[in-house]
């Protein structure tokens, strides 16, 4: 029953992130034919994505029970994701630049905290980057 629901949580956020990725693709398909979609559709298709994707990867997070930081860290992005979504759907709002600051000071200090190496448990594979030491000498 607990890797069933591993299976359940991974898969969820697979299907979240597939959900994500097709509303990009509608996204794109109102940037090329507006005239297919209502006039201030793409406020919302700009931020569906956005909020859609940062749940998906709180999920992907939960289902993996990473350490506490590592959670941290990923709620961190996470809430980042959602002030953009929230700066993408209420353009007209006078917070939604406030919202939009919020996201990009959040998305600069995750990038830096990758810099710095916190938490000091995660590799760097948020950028590509991979454990260059085997997995038997790191045991060793």
């Amino acid at each position: 029953m607990y890797v069933r629901l591993d299976r359940a949580h991974r898969a969820l956020a697979a299907v979240l992130g597939i959900l994500s990725l097709a509303s990009v693709g509608v996204l794109f398909l109102r940037d090329a034919a507006p005239r297919l979609f209502a006039a201030r559709s793409h406020d919302f298709l700009g931020a569906f994505p956005l909020a859609i994707i940062a749940i998906a990867y709180l999920v992907y997070q939960v289902a993996h029970r990473p350490p506490i930081r590592d959670l941290a860290k990923a709620i961190l992005l996470a809430v980042a994701f959602l002030f953009f979504a929230a700066n993408q759907l209420w353009t007209q709002s006078p917070i939604a630049t406030l919202f939009n600051d919020i996201a990009i000071a959040l998305f600069v200090f995750d990038v830096f905290l990758v810099i710095i190496g916190w938490p000091a448990s995660s590799p760097d594979e948020s950028f590509a980057e991979t454990d260059q030491i085997p997995e038997q000498q790191r045991n060793s």
